[in-house]
């Protein structure tokens, strides 16, 4: 197995290689997979007598059609006290994500980074432009909503995401702010509140904007049951909008888009509420004990986390691929190495919350890779590498030079009108639409470098390394913020922020006549092809009735236990 597990995980571009196919090359049966600590599943739910339930009416699920996606959906929405003509249910997160992408997304789309790698592929590979607003490392990979939406006005970008934790390093964003920003962004075609990993938080009792999403105009917000149920072989999720955004979406969606095995598990959930509570209770206290163990590891990083997932940069001198591969073929751990997110590196790794015996194996595992008889000995020899690179550095220096726009010869761009920041010719700049007024205060505010003078010969920006490990850091990302702030801690509710009123769309702006056709980038978008390509740079109907006593509530399904 060994000598292909480089392989499996390069031929799965931003993601990592299913479990079955990691079996496969195994050449083991059922149940001889590795422990897993890539997949962020609920390890306690479905409960065993769930599974025994499910297995002895396997030979029906499996031979009858399911009932139609308007049953289940009345089902759910029943269960979490939701209008159904607000919901529309996906064969997973990522179908709806793609509808979305299809139906509501004309031309472009602001996304933070690192995070969920069908935020930044998808609109990519039907020509929109994607504007990737970079987290920093040195702020702990914190989002700060005012200076996102200071980037997206100046982008003129025409949808944001958010996503609440943030998927791969856990960021929480509290709900008075995020409604804050929904309301700034008033003016945006489309906001989206990915909050598929929300269930496993616990910063606030009821941190989820579905009730305010149902009232906006613009908002759509995502939630997932795969993951938080532990069960992403059956692909099942939903989204809450407006009646009628949701409706645009669950018109296009099949009849029998959802199949007999999440038909069976939504009608089960009524009578399991407890225990589902139970689950969500049992993986906080796991990923607080986790993190203190995995903190107690000289020089490795632990970045404070809401989601069922820990976020960990790896000690100077470790290369994430080669982490990875020793785990999996010497101790039959898969860890998730994040060096093929955009806006990441080979540095880093997502760690699932797990229960406290796998979480020693794990610990065992990595003190052996990592240490060893010296430091740094997950290091490749020289001449012993395993060849591979992620190419993210290269993903991120294009990202740094254009942030979407998808040119490299930014230098040869003509000036834009009067107010605008230049871009240098060293990528240090960031280009602007030429049609969007900035004011005077957003010239030089938020995550825009700044550039270099004329003549000057380009200047890269130190690399910001988190207390208290102060050697050299590679980090191949943009660094945007020329201040650097230690790792942060959980902190109190932060004071509101303050935000540029809404203003309405450039003028300039013109909704296309035409959908782009795929692949090719609109307005000098980024397209999938350039961004995994060999280095990156190249030009290349039923109402819902309340649901039972005893389970959560629909704004944050499980805030009890």
């Amino acid at each position: 197995m060994s000598g292909n597990v480089t392989s499996l995980f390069r031929s799965t571009a931003a993601h990592s290689p299913s479990m079955a196919a990691l079996t496969r090359e195994s050449g083991g049966g059922a149940g001889a997979g590795p422990v897993d600590f890539c997949i962020p599943c609920n390890p306690y739910f479905p409960t065993p007598a769930m599974f025994e339930e499910l297995a002895g009416r396997l030979r029906d699920i499996i031979t009858y059609y399911p009932s139609g996606a308007d049953t289940i959906t009345a089902e759910l929405c029943g269960l979490l006290q939701l209008p159904p003509q607000c919901v529309a249910m996906g064969n997973g997160s990522t179908e709806l994500i793609t509808w979305i992408d299809h139906l509501l997304v004309r031309e472009s789309l602001a996304v933070p980074v690192p995070t969920f790698g069908r935020w930044t592929d998808q609109p990519m590979e039907t020509g929109k432009r994607v504007d990737m607003f970079p987290l920093q490392e040195s702020n702990g990979f914190a989002l700060d909503l005012a200076r996102y939406a200071e980037f997206i006005r100046v982008r003129g970008t025409r949808v944001a995401v958010v996503c609440n934790p943030n998927n791969p390093d856990g960021g929480f964003l509290h709900k008075h702010a995020l409604v804050q920003f929904m309301d700034a962004m008033a003016d945006r075609d489309l906001i989206v509140v990915d909050e598929s990993f929300l269930e496993f938080a616990d910063a606030e009792a009821e941190p989820s904007v579905v009730q305010e999403a149902m009232l906006r105009p613009n908002v759509v917000v995502l939630r997932s049951l795969g993951k938080n149920f532990g069960l992403h072989g059956i692909r099942f999720g939903y989204l809450v909008a407006n009646p009628a955004l949701a409706g645009r979406v669950r018109a296009m969606l099949p009849k029998w888009n959802l199949n007999s095995f999440a038909e069976h598990v939504v009608f089960m959930l009524r009578d399991h509420g407890p225990e589902y509570a139970q689950s969500l209770h049992q993986v906080r206290r796991d990923r607080l004990e986790m993190a203190g163990q995995l903190s107690s590891l000289p020089g490795l990083t632990v970045y404070p986390s809401q989601g069922n997932f820990l976020f960990v940069r790896l000690p100077v001198g470790a290369e994430g691929t080669v982490v990875r591969d020793r785990m999996l073929t010497e101790h039959r751990v898969l860890v998730r190495e994040c060096g093929n997110k955009i806006g990441s590196s080979s540095r880093f790794l997502r760690l699932v919350v797990r229960p406290q015996a796998d979480v020693r194996r794990l610990v065992s595992g990595l003190e052996q890779v990592l240490y060893e008889s010296r430091r740094g000995a997950a290091v490749p020899e020289p001449a012993t590498g395993t060849g591979y690179s992620s190419g993210t550095a290269a993903v991120d220096r294009l990202v740094s030079e254009t942030n979407g726009a998808g040119m490299r010869a930014i230098a040869d761009r003509p000036a834009g009108p009067p107010g605008l920041p230049a871009a240098s010719a060293a990528g240090t700049g960031m280009p602007l639409p030429a049609a969007v007024p900035v004011a005077p205060a957003a010239a030089t505010a938020g995550p825009m470098p700044v550039p270099t003078p004329p003549g000057a010969a380009p200047q890269p920006a130190p690399v910001p390394q988190p207390a208290p490990y102060a050697g050299p850091v590679p980090h191949p990302g943009p660094v945007l913020d020329p201040h650097p702030a230690p790792v942060p801690q959980p902190v109190p509710v932060p004071a509101p922020a303050t935000y540029p009123a809404p203003a309405p769309a450039p003028a300039h702006y013109a909704a296309p006549t035409a959908p782009t056709p795929p692949g090719v980038p609109a307005r000098g978008g980024l397209t999938a092809a350039q961004v995994r390509g060999t280095n990156g740079l190249e030009s290349v109907p039923a109402t819902g009735r309340p649901g039972p006593p005893d389970w959560p509530n629909p704004a944050g399904m499980g805030r009890t236990g």
